[in-house]
C-alpha cells in the first residue's frame, strides 16, 4: 500500500513536470501571437508600426511565455 502511494505522488510529479515542459515548447513553436498580428493591430489603430515597435512586443510577448 505504501510503494502505491509512493508510485501515484511520483507519477503526478512527474505528470506534472513533463506536461509543463510540453506546453512551454508547444508555445515557443506555435507562439499565440506572431509579428503579422501586430502590424495589423497597429494597422486597425491608424498608426504604422515602426520595426523596433514590433521586435519589442515579440520579445515582451516571448519573455511572458518563456517563465
Amino acid at each position: 500500500m505504501i510503494y502505491g502511494f509512493i508510485g501515484a505522488i511520483a507519477g503526478m510529479a512527474i505528470g506534472f513536470f513533463l506536461s509543463r515542459y510540453l506546453f512551454k515548447r508547444q508555445l515557443k513553436k506555435n507562439p499565440p501571437i506572431n509579428e503579422k498580428m501586430i502590424r495589423a493591430m497597429f494597422m486597425e489603430m491608424g498608426r504604422k508600426p515602426s520595426e523596433a515597435q514590433i521586435k519589442r512586443i515579440m520579445k515582451s510577448v516571448e519573455d511572458q511565455y518563456s517563465k
